[in-house]
């Protein structure tokens, strides 16, 4: 995550525009010369390119002795216990926390767990993993493993008898989850092979060769079963392709173009990977597991005079993506994004003035190879003030003597955007901070439905269940779910804090003492429990809480942040159903913790193969002390995707989320005395009152 800078800009096409550019970008780049030059190692700042090749020398030199292969599968900052990091917060000057790295590694056939210390260039932790699944895929054994058909003989002739041209064959891996298998054996490390059809298009998902699946051993990294079981259609390549260069006419509509740039220079600040903006303080990290990770955010308070902490730790800790499709081909279609793929490892390079807009900084991020060696990933974040013409707040009076009052508040955000493309999907993963003290998670689904070939041309010819819809000639998108479940580490003022769930309860009026009959009113509960706190939104009317119970505000109220949460959606499948008891997280919407460093993934710490025995809802079986505690808030959001013909062949963003918004955390509206931002004169630009 070594940071490198740049500024999309548009380019407008008068003098006195350019001119004008010119020196936006010259008081940019002032602005933020010192913070790069000056960059200081912050306990939580992810690995450099230098840590992750120390950490490569450091681990081979350990298993030198011997011709297996060892392999890397995670490399992650081993952070600090969180009371280490508020002491060094407090007092930076003081003595830093020693640089650990976390790596899970293949040696021997056998999964790893070292922890290596950067400081002292040694090992200080090793061990062997004895429990089921295996660590995240690498991509360089997946694309091993995609290659190896195209050498096998009984996948050649499948496809030569469906007369189709090897030189147009691309194949794919896919997790094959677990289901049922002999719990006594240790199963192999495995992963599934699927092939398609590229000739006419790029994109290869929407014209799979249905029928053909094979098994690889990823250790032995051969091919160890062949299946050809059923031959129909590959669908036709016409209408499928997405680049603007293969579209013909008609095009529309036509959009217009706009540019967000500010005269003097972005109104936040980078320091290593502290980020300041209006009256937020946050750390932004990158790992190869999650992604983006929101660490240390506070809010600057102005009747306290103090930076007070709202959230110490949030990121995507696991997705859960199973397609309903019972066949042979697509059952174990069951994927977990972060556990087996790596949500942050498929981090995608974002494109300027698309991705992001014109007022958007950039910054690299770094994963290990399955070497060890440092990869780059340019352009991973984008970071911008977001201007998107909302209403912060605003009111019109006009019942006064003295006439109509209006005053209006023009809403600004600051945005952290990372994109990660896992196979067909593209994830667009946003972090959105408010000045009301709000922050607003987004996720957009975008990218090309998963596709299964069948003998059908019109839908009046189906006659039983192909498991999705029907949108193309030969071609069914399957039904399937989207669940990401975000670790949310609340330290509401601090960090003793407590779960409260609000019920809106109907009362009956029935001593007359009102013409109403009815009207509704408030029951508090505060969870004791991990059990007691986990629940699913949106079966009753409810509002939900972390708490300072220590803290109140001036007329007594407990200090807090509400979560809003986004659609209630909880999972179909039995709870029985293997895919169900490994993402058994997704049984409820809301789960609260006590914090444990070493849960951290609601997956559990290896997926791939995973039992469903080392997970979020084993860990809350415990069910211990969660209040006035320092406790962990985990929130699921969920997608049941029903596709349809207007996501083909390309799927327009579908979005979702939820907001941590304050409640009773400050005295009063905390953006009632926000200085209104200053209207930017453009050339040729006239604003009407």
């Amino acid at each position: 995550f070594y940071i490198e800078y740049e500024m999309g800009m548009s380019f407008l096409h008068t003098a006195h525009s350019m001119a004008l550019l010119v020196l936006v970008f010259s008081i940019f780049i002032a602005s933020f010369s010192s913070s790069i030059s000056s960059q200081k190692l912050h306990p939580l700042d992810p690995l450099t390119p230098s840590e992750f090749t120390l950490v490569q020398t450091i681990v081979q030199k350990a298993y030198s002795g011997s011709n297996q292969n060892l392999t890397f599968h995670y490399v992650g900052l081993d952070e600090p216990t969180k009371r280490t990091v508020l002491q060094w917060q407090s007092k930076p000057k003081t003595v830093q926390p020693p640089r650990r790295a976390l790596v899970h590694a293949r040696f021997n056939r056998q999964t790893l767990e070292i922890i290596v210390d950067l400081s002292t260039r040694s090992i200080v932790s090793k061990q062997v993993h004895v429990g089921h699944g295996y660590p995240v895929f690498s991509f360089d054994e997946q694309e091993e493993a995609s290659d190896l058909p195209l050498s096998y003989g009984r996948f050649i002739e499948s496809i030569k008898k469906r007369g189709l041209n090897m030189s147009h064959v691309v194949c794919s891996t896919l997790s094959v989850g677990w289901f049922g298998e002999d719990e006594d054996v240790k199963s192999q490390r495995v992963i599934k092979v699927q092939c398609f059809y590229t000739e006419g298009t790029t994109n290869l998902y929407l014209r799979p060769v249905e029928g053909i699946t094979m098994v690889v051993d990823l250790d032995d990294m051969k091919i160890v079963n062949f299946q050809d079981r059923i031959r129909v259609p590959v669908p036709k390549a016409e209408g499928t392709d997405y680049q603007t260069s293969k579209q013909r006419p008609p095009f529309g509509p036509r959009l217009n173009g706009a540019t967000a740039v500010s005269p003097n220079g972005p109104g936040f600040k980078i320091d290593g990977h502290t980020i300041s903006w209006a009256n937020w303080a946050f750390h932004l990290g990158f790992d190869s597991r999650v992604g983006p990770i929101i660490s240390l955010a506070s809010i600057y308070d102005t009747e306290k005079h103090k930076y007070r902490r709202v959230l110490y730790r949030g990121y995507v800790s696991e997705m859960f993506v199973p397609y309903m499709d019972p066949t042979e081909e697509v059952y174990f279609r069951t994927y977990f994004d972060c556990g087996e793929d790596g949500f942050g490892q498929s981090a995608v390079s974002l494109e300027p003035l698309a991705d992001c807009p014109a007022n958007a900084v950039f910054m690299d991020a770094y994963y290990a190879d399955q070497d060890g060696n440092p990869v780059k990933i340019s352009n991973a974040f984008c970071i911008f003030e977001q201007h998107a013409g909302n209403i912060m707040w605003r009111h019109t009076e006009s019942g006064l003597h003295e006439g109509e009052v209006r005053e209006v508040r023009q809403d600004v955000s600051l945005v952290v955007r990372m994109v990660a493309t896992v196979g067909n999907y593209d994830y667009i993963n946003d972090w959105e901070f408010k000045p009301s003290g709000s922050i607003k998670v987004g996720v957009g689904l975008t990218g090309v439905l998963a596709t299964k070939g069948v003998p059908y041309t019109h839908l009046d010819q189906i006659k039983e269940d192909v498991y999705g819809a029907f949108l193309a000639e030969n071609t069914v998108a399957t039904h399937h779910d989207h669940f990401l479940n975000y670790y949310l580490d609340l330290d509401v003022d601090g960090q003793a804090n407590s779960f409260v769930k609000t019920d809106l309860v109907t009362k009956r009026v029935t001593d007359h003492s009102s013409p109403r009959k009815s009207y509704w009113t408030i029951a508090r509960e505060t969870a004791k429990t991990e059990l007691d706190a986990r629940m699913n939104v949106g079966l009753r009317p409810s509002e939900f809480a972390v708490v300072n119970p220590n803290k109140k505000t001036k007329v007594g109220n407990d200090i807090g942040y509400r979560l809003m949460p986004g659609s209630a959606t909880i999972p179909l499948l039995s709870n029985d159903d293997y895919p169900q008891l490994r993402a058994a997280f997704t049984n409820y919407n809301v789960w609260v913790t006590p914090y444990n460093k070493s849960e951290k993934w609601a997956g559990g710490r290896f997926v791939s193969q995973s039992r469903g025995d080392d997970n979020l809802a084993i860990w809350s079986l415990r069910n211990r002390n969660i209040e006035n505690r320092d406790i962990v808030l985990w929130y699921t959001i969920g997608f049941h995707h029903v596709p349809c013909q207007e996501e083909f062949p390309v799927m327009p963003t579908l979005s979702g989320g939820f907001e941590l918004r304050p409640a009773n955390f400050f005295e009063r509206n905390p953006v009632l005395k926000v200085v209104p931002a200053k209207h930017v004169i453009w050339p040729n630009c006239t604003t009407h009152h």
